[in-house]
Formats: structure tokens, sequence, C-alpha cells
């Protein structure tokens, strides 16, 4: 059972990135999915929510600092979960995250997701 993060690199000020989690050993059905985000020099206790999303109902939750810049969707199959992001800044800078777990639609308890990707890093040029 894991979760594999795709995209990031390197983007430029104002880009639009699609980062995938692909989910391996299992689906998402009946899982929620959050996507979390580490700054440079954070530990990983200082990750920041920031989106999930439901696989029952697909629901979704975005921490408001972020919205209206970033979408968060899952295929029909329940097996990808993709956060896609525009007007991308400089501060977007971070290692991306997803991670999931049953009845954990929250962005803002990082405890309470106990499956996690590998992160995948962004890093904004400006």
């Amino acid at each position: 059972v894991q979760l594999v993060e795709l995209g990031g690199g390197l983007q430029q000020a104002g880009g639009t990135p699609r980062l995938p989690c692909a989910a391996s050993g299992f689906t998402f059905e009946d899982y929620d999915i959050g996507w979390f985000r580490q700054g440079p020099g954070h530990e990983p206790y200082e990750r920041v929510g920031v989106a999930c999303i439901s696989s029952d109902d697909g629901g979704t939750h975005v921490l408001d600092d972020l919205k209206g810049r970033v979408t968060i969707s899952i295929d029909s199959a329940k097996t990808t979960v993709v956060l896609e992001m525009n007007s991308l800044k400089p501060k977007d800078t971070a290692v991306y995250y997803c991670a999931a777990d049953r009845e954990t639609m929250t962005v803002y308890y990082v405890e309470k997701y106990n499956i996690w990707g590998q992160g995948t890093q962004v890093t904004v040029s400006a």
C-alpha cells in the first residue's frame, strides 16, 4: 500500500502545475485524500494542508488562503487524485505530499493521515 506523487519540478511563476497522486496496492474507495506541503527548512510536523477530497461523495475542501488557485479532483476509478494549481508564486515552493486515510476529511490535522507518499518537489522561480 503506497502513494506515488508525480509532477512537480521547476516551475515558472504564474505556472499551472498538475500533481497526480496514484494509489498503489489499493484504491481510494472509502478513503479521504489530502494534499499537504512542507516548505524549505520546515519539519514534517509543520506540513501545511492544501486541499482534501472525499472519495465517497467527491466533496472537497481547500485551505482558505489557496481558494481560487487550487483544485482537487479524483478519477472515476478512484485510483488517482490530482491537485492542480494556478498563478504559482515563489512562496509556493515546497515538497508536496499526498496522504490518505479513512474518515479524515481535513487539511488541518496532519497526524490524522497514516498513508503518505514520498513527496514531489515544486520549485517556483520568479
